[in-house]
């Protein structure tokens, strides 16, 4: 998308122009979240995969948005992002 602008190519005193439009590639999921099953205390990763690296993600608990924080630890390796739970309870579920 970056590479979207106007192009010119100079010859003395002509010139032409041409406009580059680059649309972008809607991002999908490559691998899906998979359901997780663990024991209280412990600590759990969820993980996806999007057909595009680098793109911001956003995690949410039913409507509420999560933030880093002791308990919740975000990832984000290329096209792979992850949530690490630690010390899963009940209310977790």
């Amino acid at each position: 998308k970056s590479d979207s602008d106007t192009y010119t190519c100079d010859i003395g005193d002509a010139q032409s122009r041409a406009k580059l439009v680059v649309q972008e590639m809607p991002v999908l999921f490559k691998k899906e979240l998979q359901s997780e099953e663990t024991k209280e205390g412990k600590q759990v990763k969820l993980t996806c995969e999007l057909s595009k690296p680098d793109t911001p993600v956003k995690w949410m608990k039913g409507d509420t948005v999560l933030y880093a924080s002791e308990k919740y630890e975000f990832k984000q390796h290329g096209t792979v992002a992850e949530l690490i739970i630690r010390d899963v309870k009940s209310i977790d579920a």
